[in-house]
C-alpha cells in the first residue's frame, strides 16, 4: 500500500491530531482518548510512518529564546526560467541554515523564504555575502515580520 492509496480514517485522524499537539504523547495515552487498546493504536502509527504521512517528530522551539527574533520573508524571481538555473538555486538555498521554510509560488516571484536572523545586522550579512551570491537571481524583496499573530505546524 502506498500513501496515495491509503485513506486515513477517523481513529488515524484522530492519532495525527494528538500527535501534532504533543509528539511526545505515548501510545497508551493515545490509545484511551481514542478509545482504542495500544497494539492496534502502535500499529496505526507505525504504518502512517512507514507511508510518510508521519514525516517526523519534532520539537516547537520559541525563536526568540534562541537568538533568531528577526523573521524576513524574502521574495525571489529568477533571471532566467529554466531547469539547470531553478535546479542549482534550489540546491544552494537548501544549504543554508538561515532558510527555514522554502517555497516554488507563482506570481510575480519565483521563490519565497522563511528567513531567521539574530538582528538586522545579521540579516544584512546574510543577505549581502550568501544569499545574494548565489547565481540566477534577478530581483529580491525583502519583507520584514513586525509581530507573529499566529505560527503553527498543525494541518488537522
Amino acid at each position: 500500500m502506498t500513501a496515495e492509496q491509503y485513506t486515513p480514517d477517523e481513529k488515524d485522524l484522530s492519532i495525527l491530531r494528538l500527535l501534532q499537539k504533543d509528539a511526545k504523547m505515548s501510545v497508551r495515552d493515545i490509545s484511551a482518548r481514542i478509545n482504542l487498546s495500544p497494539t492496534p493504536t502502535h500499529e496505526r502509527i507505525k504504518r502512517m510512518e512507514k507511508l510518510g504521512i508521519i514525516k517526523e517528530y519534532t520539537a516547537v522551539v520559541d525563536r526568540k529564546k534562541v537568538n533568531k527574533g528577526m523573521m524576513v520573508i524574502c521574495m525571489i524571481a529568477l533571471n532566467v526560467h529554466n531547469k539547470k538555473t531553478a535546479g542549482k538555486f534550489i540546491e544552494e538555498v537548501g544549504k543554508l541554515k538561515e532558510v527555514v521554510e522554502f517555497y516554488n509560488i507563482s506570481g510575480d516571484f519565483d521563490f519565497m523564504l522563511k528567513i531567521l536572523a539574530p538582528n538586522m545586522d545579521d540579516f544584512h550579512e546574510f543577505f549581502v555575502n550568501k544569499l545574494s551570491e548565489i547565481e540566477g537571481i534577478g530581483q529580491t524583496k525583502s519583507i520584514f515580520v513586525m509581530n507573529s499573530i499566529k505560527e503553527s505546524a498543525q494541518i488537522l
